[in-house]
């Protein structure tokens, strides 16, 4: 089952029972209906005696934005939070901000609440991981840039995907601790959000295990690795394995 709800995003219309209850207004409200939801979906799967056989996933499809263009005043009643943490960007955003999204996965039996994992997975490696649970063949040609990551996602396997591509007005490439932007022409404040796009004329490297945040571009000290890094988008675009 997807079950894709829009409390989160905009225009927010949480239901009446939840207006007042959050001093973030419209936004803290659709969170707390967001919250509800998960829970009734989680007592219903116990209630059916099916939860120890169902795998959960909670996921995003981009970053955080407050101001998307609707006066309900979330940018103002955030106060001092701040939704990307410490990380640049947000959506619309090739900073991580933009790019790294929560995923839970719960399995009981199969995974251990509370653990964390640094492997490097994409939504669309859903596709070849779930079918490697069922057991099922994909058909052919479907899902080419999938991927089985199901160690992954149960907690066995600690390093992931070799690189994940990303888009959000330029390409990037995230392979191990590095991440890589291409360059691009493109504004570098989003429209209207005030978020940072990560767009920039010259092309940007960083070394995520060392400066988790994006602050300092290392492209001029290795040089080499942005162009072979640059040279694994062109290979991808050009649709090389």
């Amino acid at each position: 089952m997807y079950l894709c709800t829009n409390d989160v995003h905009v225009p927010r219309y949480p239901h009446e029972r939840f207006r007042g209850k959050s001093p973030m207004g419209l936004r803290g409200e659709a969170i707390l209906q967001f919250d509800e939801t998960v829970g009734r979906v989680c007592a219903a799967l116990q209630r059916l005696g099916i939860a120890d056989n169902t795998l959960i996933i909670l996921t995003s499809d981009n970053g955080p934005v407050l101001d998307d263009g609707y006066a309900d005043r979330a940018r103002e009643l955030s106060g001092s939070h701040n939704p990307s943490g410490p990380m640049r960007g947000g959506k619309y955003s090739a900073f991580e901000a933009g790019t790294t999204v929560p995923f839970i996965v719960s399995w009981p039996g199969h995974t251990r609440g509370g653990r964390t994992s640094k492997a490097l997975v994409s939504h669309i490696d859903a596709m070849a991981s779930l079918a490697e649970m069922l057991g099922a063949d994909l058909p052919e040609q479907a899902g080419p840039d999938s991927r089985n990551q199901l160690k992954a996602w149960l907690g066995r396997d600690r390093k992931g995907r070799e690189h994940v591509v990303e888009y959000s007005g330029t390409l990037s490439v995230r392979q191990g601790k590095w991440k890589y932007i291409a360059p691009s022409n493109g504004g570098k404040i989003a429209w209207q959000t005030g978020i940072e796009t990560g767009n920039d004329s010259a092309p940007q490297l960083y070394d995520l295990k060392q400066e988790a945040y994006e602050r300092q571009n290392l492209y001029d000290r290795q040089p080499e690795r942005g162009r072979r890094m640059q040279q694994l988008i062109d290979e991808i675009k050009a649709g090389k394995p």
